[in-house]
């Protein structure tokens, strides 16, 4: 069998073999979260999340909601540097993120049960 023929068989098993993954894999909402910081944003999304009347507060004067919260718990990055993760009980991450020209910052105190929210630090980026 000559190398043409090779490539033409090896192409359409590989095709073969996506459409067949596709077709078992698609329904399902598979994700592939390996990073640490994807890995900590996807355990904090998990839990029931409370936030503290102060951070309301700091939210509603920008003009902002709790849904920014989860924004930036599916979209922010994890500063471990600013984070304590050597607590027995609840783990406080430093959570940060963009929205709509202004940069919200907070500390997620990561329990078993539930993530609590304190405080928010929000700047704008004009």
């Amino acid at each position: 069998m000559n190398l043409i023929k090779r490539i033409a068989w090896y192409s359409g098993g590989f095709v073969i073999g996506i459409i067949v993954l596709l077709f078992f894999l698609g329904g399902k909402k598979a994700s592939c979260d390996y990073g640490p910081t994807a890995r900590t944003l996807k355990n904090i999304r998990t839990k029931n999340i409370v936030l503290s009347e102060q951070a309301l507060n700091q939210l509603a004067q920008y003009s902002l909601d709790s849904s920014a919260v989860h924004t930036i718990l599916k979209k922010g990055d994890v500063i471990f540097s600013e984070s304590n993760t050597s607590l027995d009980s609840c783990k406080i991450y430093a959570i940060q993120g963009e929205l709509e020209k202004v940069e919200v910052k907070f500390f997620a105190e990561n329990c078993s049960d539930q993530a609590k929210i304190d405080k928010i630090t929000i700047n704008r980026l004009d």
